[in-house]
């Protein structure tokens, strides 16, 4: 097993389970090198995302720590299989903050993707123009080159909804992101039919929380909710003012998947949130 600098964010996730299940089984850091024949210091590498872990050292450690979760145990292996295959993003690496490449491995490896924005519209269905005119508004400002990585960056995360195997999504937007205009009048129009055109697609999901919802749940939060294929690895991504965060602890999980759920029964059907979008854009 090598040794690495830096985790992807999947990585991590991998160390973080292994913890938990060694922590649900009451079994020591100690106790746990000693069933796999090593020191402590191998086992607390692995669980720091430090050092890499094969498949068959996963199954293992489950099985050493006793969980019954055969669906659990197998994900796991699939992310400790899949740890050198090729990633798109990875040429990104270096160029761009660690925390984009993490929300596109995110975003590649879950099986539905739901999003909730009150300002924003969402990335995965931003229109290059409208993405540029976001990021030329970044404090401190971003170089011209910097502005257009991002604006590439974003696109190709695009393809997770485009694709032959296109992953489900819901979106949910408030009217306020509707509105605001991005880059001019002839960038939102072209954005708000973007998000027209997509809404047409049987996978995804647009709602639409207007202003006559007046005040409803999860107001004012940027919200990337990313079902793993075993709710154990769900993980919310987070936009904060320091850069992405993301929570993957059970009880914060079942807390967003709670506040996404209010959201949406705030929000308009399918149907009246599609014909609300194509009349602003009309407007324009």
């Amino acid at each position: 097993m090598a040794p690495r600098n830096a985790p992807t964010g999947r990585q991590r996730r991998l160390a973080t389970e292994l913890r938990r299940l060694r922590e649900q089984a009451g079994i020591s850091v100690q106790d746990a090198a000693a069933m796999l024949g090593a020191d402590r210091t191998m086992v607390s590498n692995i669980e720091a995302g430090r050092t890499t872990v094969s498949e068959e050292r996963v199954r293992q450690l489950a099985c050493h720590y006793k969980c019954p979760d055969t669906d659990l145990v197998d994900a796991l292996a699939a992310i400790a299989s899949s740890r050198r295959a090729p990633s798109w993003w990875a040429e990104y690496r270096g160029k761009l903050p660690e925390g984009h490449l993490d929300v596109s491995e995110l975003e590649q490896h879950a099986v539905r993707i739901r999003t909730a924005q009150t300002v924003h519209l969402p990335g995965l269905l931003q229109t290059e123009d409208h993405a540029r005119a976001i990021f030329q508004l970044t404090v401190p400002e971003l170089s011209r080159l910097d502005v257009e990585l991002r604006v590439a960056h974003r696109m190709r995360r695009q393809e997770v909804l485009t694709g032959d195997n296109p992953t489900p999504y819901t979106g949910i937007i408030h009217e306020a992101a509707l509105r605001l205009e991005f880059g001019g009048r002839d960038v939102a129009r072209a954005q708000l039919e973007r998000l027209a055109d997509a809404a047409d697609q049987p996978h995804i999901t647009l709602l639409v929380i207007p202003f006559s919802a007046g005040g409803f749940h999860g107001a004012g939060q940027s919200i990337l909710y990313a079902e793993g294929p075993v709710p154990q690895l769900d993980t919310v991504q987070l936009d904060t003012a320091l850069g992405a965060t993301f929570v993957d602890a059970p009880t914060p999980l079942a807390n967003y998947r709670s506040l996404l759920d209010l959201m949406e029964e705030s929000a308009l059907s399918p149907e009246d949130s599609q014909e609300l979008i194509q009349s602003i854009a009309r407007k324009l």
